[in-house]
């Protein structure tokens, strides 16, 4: 009888373990594993790219400043309140001579899910003078995502952002216009997370109340965070903004509508928030600006918004 029962005790122990493996596994698939759908070269290796053409003439640079033919950049550093309440953030200003300018790169030059690699080293291999973090677009398995004018994506989900080759922008929802319109009608990139910030020159509404997706892990991004935005402030003029945060003394990171304003008050008429947190990071001229976390260390992502040299 002391058998039977020691048998059966094993036998449960052996099938609980099972089913945690299980478990473990698929979550270790879903937000562990890479999952490499698709090689790409990167932008800076590819013929004929329009946003790799050699610019004319002398290039003028220095720690916050680039101005080569068609290209200008400019970065300042803002910080504002005192103590606890330290806000600190970095204005980049792009002038650029199309929208084919403004560029996206993978991480790992590898499209799929769980493929990350710091912004700095995916701008590097791209050659990138200025960079941004994008969507984390690997983090999540839908939404519309075409990259340098080629989709890769194609699982309408939420309201996305639509980077057009006339240098200008939108934000869209993605359940409403499918990608061949998008790519017929100019979209050189598209990005997944959101929300808008700013709509024809108006802050957009419920910022208090978005939310992005449910995936596991996932926090209320509404409260202060730090972020990463772009906004237009005329075809071809683009303002990015990271917002460093959760840091005591030195940054504590904006709101949603805090930030929409910030892109109100820069002259923007179109604003989108891209993926923030640790991942929030700008880089400029072979180093990272800002300080992600306020640990002087960049988290993984899966994807970057840049300018090349």
């Amino acid at each position: 009888m002391k058998w039977s029962r020691r048998k059966k005790a094993l036998l449960v122990a052996g099938v609980l373990l099972l089913i945690i493996a299980v478990v473990l596994y698929k979550l270790a698939d879903r937000y562990l594993i890479e999952h490499v759908e698709l090689v790409v070269p990167a932008a800076s290796s590819m013929p004929d790219n329009p946003g790799q053409e050699e610019a004319p003439g002398s290039v003028i640079a220095d720690d916050w400043n680039y101005r080569s033919g068609g290209t200008a950049i400019s970065i300042r550093k803002v910080e504002t309140g005192s103590g606890e309440d330290t806000v600190t953030y970095y204005v980049a200003d792009l002038q650029l001579k199309d929208g084919a300018s403004l560029q996206s790169a993978f991480a790992k030059n590898a499209f799929g899910r769980n493929i990350i690699e710091n912004t700095s080293v995916i701008a590097a291999n791209n050659a990138a003078v200025f960079a941004v973090n994008g969507d984390y677009y690997g983090f999540r398995n839908d939404g519309v995502i075409i990259r340098n004018g080629t989709l890769f994506r194609d699982e309408p989900a939420r309201t996305g952002l639509a980077l057009y080759a006339d240098g200008s922008m939108k934000s869209y929802d993605e359940t409403e216009l499918t990608s061949a319109s998008l790519l017929d009608s100019g979209v050189v990139n598209s990005f997944s997370f959101g929300p808008a910030l700013l709509r024809d020159g108006a802050v957009a509404d419920n910022l208090e109340q978005v939310k992005v997706d449910t995936n596991f892990g996932n926090r209320s991004i509404q409260a202060l965070n730090p972020r990463t935005g772009i906004g237009l402030i005329a075809p071809g003029h683009y303002v990015f903004v990271v917002v460093d945060g959760r840091m005591a003394g030195y940054s504590k990171g904006m709101t949603l509508v805090q930030f929409a304003r910030l892109f109100e008050e820069l002259g923007c008429t179109e604003a989108y928030n891209l993926d923030g947190g640790g991942s929030s990071t700008m880089y400029f001229r072979g180093r990272v600006v800002n300080n992600p976390l306020g640990k002087q260390s960049e988290r993984g992502v899966s994807d970057i918004l840049y300018v090349a040299e």
